[in-house]
């Protein structure tokens, strides 16, 4: 009795054994081996239709990335990562195993979309930017972009973070959410701010608000690095002498659905944006100025220069007084009439 008794125990023990290497043996084939041995070039695939394990499951056994849809989720659920996966686009390949499947997104490790955001680009510019590549709603990140809990957060005091956002090249993934958008840009710019710029602002006599309001107007008026420092040497002189800047890229920020044609009625309506009618500075940056346009608002060339005017060709002609400044314009004008004509 106790010798049947024993091989009974041993049949079962074996029983158990061999269900346990099956399972294990399953588990290797269906989770540690890849569909395809062969490597194969990564496409995205975008969980926005798939809410639950088993919809991303299915959908990847459908697309032919993993043999079995009914083994993945009962690992996912075995590893307790059935409700960490993080909705997204992948970089996926048949030839990666479904264990690198499932830990890829749990990571979170998703496909990162560019965005290049150029230097004078306004707010508006931005978030139509990072719209277009899929990255954020335009409307949530212009909301953002104003949201006075965020401003005074970063200590900015302002209405918005127009003159804040570094002109960079940037990567998210899709759908993400404004304000971490917003904090990498401003971020980009205080990594780029020097320390020994604050020492500049005291012997300017400005604030970091009113530095990056001018950087931003010499970036509107012109993208030439080299011209900068003359630019704003003019806009300094200006400011120097209590002399309005007459900038017409502050007007334009100044009019709603500026439809690219400024007129001498422009100029004349008010807006606290209008520098042919306020004195100083505006209330704040017209754009986001690059890294050029900073270090020129915080370092002029040394010139006596008051005036300048486009030269027809995207440079400018500078001058000292009201009377060069004159026949520069003439001098534009009659070479433009002399184009159209020709």
């Amino acid at each position: 009795m106790k010798r049947i008794f024993t091989w009974i125990l041993v049949f079962l023990v074996s029983l158990v054994l061999m269900g346990t290497a099956g399972g294990y043996f399953g588990y290797l084939y269906y989770v540690k081996k890849p569909l395809e041995p062969n490597e194969i070039p990564n496409a995205v695939f975008d969980t926005a239709d798939a809410t639950t394990l088993s919809q991303i499951a299915r959908r990847l056994e459908q697309e032919r990335y993993i043999r079995s849809a009914r083994a993945f989720q009962i690992v996912a659920r075995y590893q307790k990562k059935d409700t960490a996966i993080k909705a997204g686009e992948y970089e996926l390949s048949p030839s990666m195993t479904p264990q690198e499947i499932l830990d890829k997104m749990v990571r979170g490790d998703m496909v990162h979309r560019r965005t290049t955001i150029t230097e004078g680009m306004t707010l508006k510019d931005i978030a139509q930017a990072f719209d277009a590549s899929g990255v954020v709603n335009k409307k949530n990140l212009e909301t953002a972009m104003s949201n006075k809990a965020l401003l005074e957060g970063y200590g900015i005091e302002s209405d918005s973070f127009e003159g804040y956002l570094f002109p960079e090249t940037y990567h998210f993934p899709r759908n993400t959410e404004p304000h971490v958008v917003i904090k990498a840009m401003v971020r980009e710019l205080q990594k780029r701010w020097a320390p020994e710029w604050n020492e500049r602002l005291e012997s300017l006599s400005m604030t970091r608000h009113q530095l990056l309001t001018l950087a931003s107007i010499i970036e509107k008026e012109s993208g030439n690095f080299d011209e900068q420092p003359i630019i704003s040497s003019v806009f300094h002189n200006r400011l120097r002498i209590r002399m309005r800047l007459q900038a017409d890229p502050t007007v334009i920020y100044g009019i709603p659905d500026f439809n690219g044609n400024i007129t001498k009625s422009d100029l004349k309506t008010y807006s606290p944006y209008n520098t042919y009618i306020i004195d100083g500075l505006p209330p704040g940056p017209i754009a986001n100025p690059g890294l050029s346009a900073i270090k020129a608002a915080l370092y002029p060339a040394e010139t006596n220069f008051l005036y300048f005017v486009g030269s027809g060709d995207g440079r400018h002609i500078f001058s000292a007084d009201l009377r060069q400044h004159n026949n520069a314009v003439n001098t534009y004008q009659r070479q433009r009439k002399t184009e159209n004509k020709g």
